[in-house]
Order: structure tokens, then C-alpha cells, then sequence
């Protein structure tokens, strides 16, 4: 996953994943991160998308940003193509699940990132 960072994100769009973010490039690695989630009980966001969604481009730039604003929270995007077997349950792209103490809080769908920032405060 740190290697991730230094690579171009793998998302369509040439956007260079900031340092606070994490990735997975598949399933085992994303089950790695939720295991990481519900055994440190730390706050996080995962922001699930894709690289042919329109909506998940325009706020990916902003959930970049973000990152750098609530420091406490951490910040995992998971692309749905690379991950099929574990996000089967989403359904609607972008979708944001939250999560503290190990477990998941809250959900928001769609973009804005006025909302986003809303979820974020509530959560950090």
C-alpha cells in the first residue's frame, strides 16, 4: 500500500494519490484494511468509486484535499473494479462509509463536497 503513493493512481484520471490516502489494488489487500480499521478502532472514511464514474472524479479532488483538513481520520479510497469481491455490497458510486471505534457509523452517497466536509467534522 505505501508503494501505492508513489505511483499515478490507477483511476483514469493522472491524480497522484496524496500521502494520507490509502489503497487497495484488490480484494486482499482491502480486507487488510478493515482488518487494520477494526482492531485500532481508528476513525476512517473509505470512499468507494470508480474510474469510468463521472460523479467519483469530481469529488475525489476535494476528498484529496480533505485529507489534509481532519487530520485525526483516516482516508482509504477503494476502486470497485479492483476490489469486486469485497464491495459487492456497494451499490451507487461514490459511496462514503464511516467508521470509528471499528465500526461503521454513517454512509453517504453522491457528491458535494460541502456534505462531504459536514461527515467529515462529525466524524473526526
Amino acid at each position: 500500500m505505501a508503494g501505492d503513493v508513489e505511483k499515478k493512481f490507477q483511476n483514469g484520471m493522472g491524480l497522484t494519490l496524496p500521502p494520507k490516502i490509502q489503497s487497495a489494488s484488490n480484494d486482499g489487500q482491502f480486507k487488510e484494511i478493515m482488518q487494520n480499521i477494526k482492531t485500532s478502532k481508528t476513525a476512517a472514511v473509505i470512499n468507494y468509486g470508480a474510474s469510468w464514474c463521472r460523479v467519483c472524479s469530481q469529488i475525489l479532488p476535494s476528498f484529496f484535499r480533505l485529507s489534509n483538513e481532519f487530520t485525526k481520520l483516516s482516508f482509504i479510497y477503494v476502486d470497485i473494479d479492483e476490489c469486486p469481491e469485497t464491495t459487492q455490497h456497494v451499490r451507487y458510486t461514490p459511496t462514503f462509509h464511516f467508521y470509528r471505534d471499528g465500526e461503521r457509523v454513517d454512509e453517504m452517497f453522491g457528491t458535494g463536497e460541502d456534505r462531504l466536509r459536514d461527515r467529515l467534522w462529525l466524524h473526526s
